[in-house]
């Protein structure tokens, strides 16, 4: 169900926030005091035990400042970017890493000795993760417009689009983005045989592990079509897991796979590097698009690499 936003709601939950914080960093010190029970400081109470002192005014007042400064930080990006409002914060992982299996009807025989093909990653949390394939359009913008929004993503890359420029990749990389294989020439898979899935597969590995350092785990096949040789190739190049899309994101609306049209917790949303050449607008655009319908419904766009 899509959440109603009110005038001045933005407003009020983030000074709730700052309250809350503020107020839990309190607690925090006025316990840490009590578990303390050193006998410094404070003046002596009932039984020699000394009173326990409040927490510096000053120091909550600096933690407050910071905490200010930097949700006024974001609210400022977001109106640099075009944004209504700031992209929600996402909240720590879980420290267990849930069970990842493959989604019903997508399984191919031998499934449980094979990578797990999935949508939608198993959470209770309000987060979607956000993914991007192939690697046709370098624009600078995207590199600055996430960076300032400080929106995590992960990239799916296919050699012959990604090859015209190295560079834009690793600077996308340095920015903390994961660069996964999405094959070396973006075929479809089902057509070749296992030995020319798996040159197609393994190859993007070795291009990935040479250019950036590290060789993938994760994997996405071309247009998300596959068949049992496909996944066998691709354990075979030491790919653990395949995440597909519940959605996709163009530069002007959204596309679904679910019959509800909605975003639920853990769902994977697909778009691609593509220009004004191929949509109707900018990777910029494409990124407002998609933060509006994630902000509206009240998710958090979180790392995907941090579940998995």
């Amino acid at each position: 169900m899509q959440l109603v936003r009110q005038k001045g709601y933005s407003a009020v939950r983030r000074k709730s926030q700052l309250c809350a914080a503020v107020a839990v960093l309190a607690a925090a010190a006025i316990a840490s005091g009590c578990a303390s029970g050193d006998g410094r400081g404070g003046a002596p109470g009932a039984g020699g035990r000394r009173a326990l002192q409040a927490p510096a005014a000053d120091a909550l007042d600096l933690y407050a400042h910071r905490l200010e400064s930097a949700q006024a930080a974001r609210a400022a990006a977001a109106r640099r970017w075009g944004l209504a409002d700031p992209p929600l914060q996402a909240p720590e992982p879980p420290r267990t890493k849930p069970r990842i299996t493959t989604r019903d009807g997508f399984e191919v025989a031998g499934q449980s000795k094979l990578p797990p093909v999935f949508t939608t990653v198993p959470t209770r949390q309000k987060v979607v993760f956000l993914t991007i394939d192939d690697g046709d359009e370098k624009d600078p913008a995207l590199l600055r417009m996430m960076s300032d929004l400080k929106i995590p993503y992960t990239a799916f890359l296919s050699d012959y689009l990604v090859k015209k420029d190295y560079g834009y990749f690793r600077k996308m990389q340095d920015r903390g983005v994961a660069l996964n294989n999405h094959t070396l020439h973006h075929p479809y898979l089902p057509g070749l045989s296992y030995e020319a899935q798996r040159r197609e597969i393994c190859g993007m590995q070795d291009v990935i592990e040479e250019k950036y350092g590290k060789r993938p785990e994760l994997f996405r096949p071309p247009y998300g079509n596959y068949n049992r040789d496909t996944l066998r190739a691709a354990k075979s190049c030491g790919i653990k897991a395949v995440p597909l899309w519940a959605s996709e994101a163009f530069a002007d609306h959204m596309e679904w796979r679910e019959w509800d049209k909605d975003l639920h917790p853990g769902d994977i949303i697909l778009t691609h590097f593509r220009g004004r050449e191929d949509w109707k607008g900018s990777m910029p655009d494409m990124v407002r698009e998609v933060m509006k319908t994630v902000t509206d419904r009240g998710y958090a766009v979180a790392r995907l690499e941090d579940y998995l």
